[in-house]
């Protein structure tokens, strides 16, 4: 969370010249709702299963570039379609940064606490090793402007591609 998915994502996929998708803005327009509605209603576990559907789906495409939401590795079914459809970058983010970066977001159901800090460390220690497990590329994205993190993977692309 915080770690700019989205906003790498986009300029990744400029610079490919790849379609972009987000996972949590395709669940919404999927369902008609948004993410704290559907949190608000179906509890976490339902919007989790509306995000494996969506992941499956997306996943099975070809040429895209795919923002999931932080928690999509939590389920290994979700990590295995990740792995399997392309390659898997870890924007990785400290607990610091992505309290600064999310400070003012209401839309995130998960930090609507009187800690958000706390929710922060807790999910980076269940989710950090995950995504480490099924990452091709780790890019740390603390105080690093997008474009200097989107050249980063570019270069670390090539590096992966066949020659």
């Amino acid at each position: 969370m915080g770690a700019g998915k989205s906003t790498i994502g986009r300029l990744l996929a400029k610079e490919l010249h790849l379609p972009f998708k987000d996972a949590d803005k395709e669940i919404e327009q999927r369902t008609g709702a948004n993410i704290p509605w559907i949190f608000d209603v179906e509890g976490e576990q339902g919007f989790r299963e509306r995000e494996r559907a969506v992941l499956e789906d997306l996943c099975q495409a070809s040429g895209l570039v795919l923002a999931t939401g932080g928690g999509a590795v939590l389920r290994e079914d979700n990590r295995c379609a990740l792995k399997a459809g392309g390659w898997v970058i870890y924007l990785h983010a400290s607990v610091e940064q992505q309290i600064e970066r999310t400070a003012r977001d209401r839309s995130r159901p998960l930090l609507q606490t009187a800690n958000p800090a706390q929710v922060l460390a807790s999910l980076m220690a269940i989710r950090d090793p995950l995504y480490r497990e099924v990452a091709d590329i780790i890019v740390e994205t603390d105080e690093r402007p997008p474009r200097i993190v989107v050249q980063q993977i570019l270069e670390r692309l090539k590096a992966l591609a066949p020659h």
